[in-house]
């Protein structure tokens, strides 16, 4: 009974399963990214979308008392088809590039409403 028939230490079994190349790697590392990707830009468009809503404009700009009263009296609220134009509809951009340009640039909006400069 020598120190043959001892088994590998928790930590050299650990290396060792890590360290041996499996036939699966790589088909696991792109399914897991692949799902995550999926997961990620679900999230990022979820919301991007609740970001384009008349609720989270008024909720950031302090619009309730001034300005969303007047558009509530004005054509683009109130009018025959009934149809309504909401904030995004004008002062967002619809194509993904220039919405994401002005998404990032609004973010020193957010900076001053945290510190209350703005």
């Amino acid at each position: 009974m020598g120190n043959s028939d001892r088994k590998p230490g928790l930590i050299k079994r650990l290396w060792k399963w890590w360290r041996t190349p499996s036939r699966l790697a790589l088909g696991t590392l792109l399914l897991i990214g692949f799902v995550g990707g999926i997961v990620f830009w679900g999230g990022f468009n979820t919301g991007m979308e609740k970001a384009n809503t008349e609720e989270f404009c008024i909720s950031c700009h302090e619009m309730r008392n001034t300005v969303y009263q007047e558009y509530m009296d004005s054509v683009h609220y109130n009018n025959r088809s009934g149809v309504r134009a909401t904030c995004p509809d004008c002062h967002v951009p619809h194509e993904f590039v220039p919405k994401m340009i002005r998404k990032l640039k609004a973010s020193k909006e957010l900076y001053g409403k945290i510190f209350w400069r703005y």
